[in-house]
């Protein structure tokens, strides 16, 4: 019997030293791959705020980021200040090859240091809807378009720059439909640096 107590206290002296400097990988969409970059996939949620601070505080020297697939935001206000967080940081942000990032997923996007792309992906746009509403029912300087164009200003759009975007993006599809940017319009618009 005490032979055993000690082999189980042994075992288990093991195991915890063993998971001692390890530490987590995954928080949310984001794994971490290395020091410096992460990979994200999925969509934004009203947890990826705190999956995000948690990440950097466990990986301070995290400095890139590299998307999969990023197709919207559940939580539009969420994935502006994680956006702005990243944007503080200097991050930079890569779309795989075959991956895509749209809606909510450019907004992030264009909060990166800088922002380049692989092959074969896509990045798309459309207009915001408040259930009843899309955005582009609401004329031009309308109150509920500011925060948007607030937003591309807080990530180094010029005034202007910030509202031809937007403006672009709530007329080019319909919140139920989706346009994929062309490399005309990527260059139009400034999306890779």
């Amino acid at each position: 019997m005490r032979v055993l107590l000690v082999i189980t206290i042994q075992l288990f002296l093991i195991n915890a030293c063993s998971n001692e400097g390890t530490s987590k990988t995954k928080y949310g969409i984001f794994k971490v791959i290395d020091e410096n970059t992460i990979e994200m996939d999925g969509t934004i949620r009203s947890s990826t705020l705190d999956n995000f601070e948690e990440m950097i505080a466990d990986h301070p020297n995290l400095n890139r980021i590299n998307i999969k697939e990023v197709p919207g935001s559940k939580d539009d206000e969420i994935n502006l200040q994680v956006s702005k967080i990243v944007f503080d940081r200097k991050m930079d942000i890569h779309i795989q090859e075959d991956g895509f990032v749209a809606s909510g997923g450019t907004d992030f996007f264009l909060a990166g240091n800088s922002r380049t792309k692989g092959s074969n992906t896509r990045i798309g746009v459309h207009s915001w809807s408040d259930g009843s509403n899309e955005a582009s029912s609401f004329p031009v300087g309308h109150q509920n378009h500011q925060p948007y164009i607030d937003y591309y200003q807080s990530i180094g759009f010029t005034q202007n720059e910030a509202e031809d975007f937007y403006y672009f993006t709530i007329n080019a599809a319909s919140a139920d439909d989706i346009h994929w940017m062309t490399d005309d319009e990527l260059l139009e618009y400034n999306i890779l640096k």
